[in-house]
């Protein structure tokens, strides 16, 4: 068992999930590489650890990374059933002429829902991404409406969408940490079509495209994400990658080449996994201390976690890290399942990494008038 030391109280500050934002090394390790770009962002999947950043919270235009969260918006229009991947898809005059990247749809004709959406995150289509807001949500204005409200939901506080394309607007706009949120939240949510991020080439109306993203080709564990764009925006490329166990998110934005954005975030990604690993330290539901509960329908009370930890760490520290459980005094009946009962710290060489809530895993409902009695006789004597 990791835990080192139990204590039987706890202030009611400590009460709270403290976010994980930074590695705190104690280990030697080299600094972050510096990458060309206006910003740039790499961050663990499982743990949210950023391992390398530049300008994440700089405002600056997506271009065609703005897909994500188009294709994001449309996967949960999916799952709550109020579309389906059949649906025939009337392509209309302003999907078709559409600037910029595009799948080659034609005008009046029907794509299904799938197709168009493959033709946008494959090929990188405007005309597919248009054609589908239109579905979705009538026209383009009301569809960014939506992503902008998904972005709320995800905590993208940095973030505005006009269109569905990521085409130039000054009201159109992202950040580095910002994109990292939608894209986590794509391959946890939809891991089915998040596999079509992976895909290399897309043949449609007898036009065969592929993917912009070089590092699909160079690097076997990049499995997506996305690259953008545009004049203003410069080149810009999403990617993510597992290595065993360890998943890593990598966004730089405002190159000034295809090649320089695919070199730079390889370099982000083959920085994180030389020098840091993921652990997953316990699993969300198990028992992880039995404790007494006084006047309750039990005597033994049943501590977890509501969600599994994660940890980034420097290589070769997994042996060194502490952990501590601090625990409120006299639990006393009745308990809901996943109230708050104390903290687990995880620490590396005394400096805390995460501290998260220790919670009830079961309800104990108040005991008899006899139990709550000897309880009360018991509780005073101590």
């Amino acid at each position: 068992m990791l835990f080192t030391r139990f204590r039987t109280a706890i202030p009611l500050l400590l009460l709270i999930l403290i976010p994980l934002h930074t590695v705190q090394a104690a280990a030697p390790i080299p600094a972050p590489p510096k990458i060309a770009g206006s910003g740039h962002l790499l961050i663990d999947f499982d743990s949210s650890t950023i391992l390398a950043e530049k300008n994440a919270d700089l405002r600056l235009e997506p271009a065609s990374i703005t897909k994500i969260m188009t294709a994001y918006a449309v996967f949960r229009e999916l799952r709550e059933g109020n579309i389906k991947l059949d649906d025939e898809v009337l392509i209309s005059k302003k999907a078709w002429r559409t600037p910029g990247s595009r799948m080659f749809i034609e005008v009046n004709k029907k794509v299904s829902l799938e197709l168009l959406l493959k033709g946008m995150i494959i090929q990188s289509g405007n005309d597919a991404s248009v054609a589908l807001a239109e579905h979705v949500a009538g026209n383009e204005e009301t569809f960014a409406a939506l992503m902008n409200t998904h972005a709320a939901r995800l905590g993208m506080e940095s973030t505005h969408f006009v269109n569905s394309t990521g085409l130039p607007d000054p009201d159109h706009y992202t950040t580095p940490r910002d994109i990292a949120k939608v894209a986590a939240a794509t391959i946890r949510e939809f891991p089915e079509f998040y596999k079509w991020y992976a895909q290399k080439s897309m043949l449609f109306n007898n036009i065969k495209q592929h993917n912009r993203n070089k590092l699909l080709w160079r690097d076997e564990s990049v499995d997506g994400m996305k690259t953008g764009h545009t004049e203003a925006a410069g080149y810009c490329l999403v990617a993510s990658a597992k290595r065993k166990n360890m998943r890593l998110i990598a966004i730089v934005m405002g190159t000034n080449s295809e090649q320089t954005r695919a070199k730079e975030t390889q370099t982000l990604l083959n920085y994180g996994f030389r020098f840091f690993e993921t652990h997953r330290l316990y699993s969300a539901g198990d028992s992880l201390k039995q404790v007494r509960i006084w006047k309750g329908a039990k005597q033994q009370l049943a501590l977890g976690l509501e969600q599994d930890l994660y940890i980034t760490i420097p290589r070769r520290q997994y042996k060194k890290l502490q952990a501590r459980m601090d625990i409120k005094n006299q639990i006393i009946a009745p308990v809901a399942k996943g109230q708050p009962m104390g903290t687990v710290t995880v620490s590396l060489h005394d400096r805390p990494l995460a501290e998260v809530p220790l919670v009830a895993l079961e309800q104990i409902d108040s005991g008899t008038l006899w139990q709550n009695a000897k309880d009360s006789a018991l509780l005073w004597l101590e």
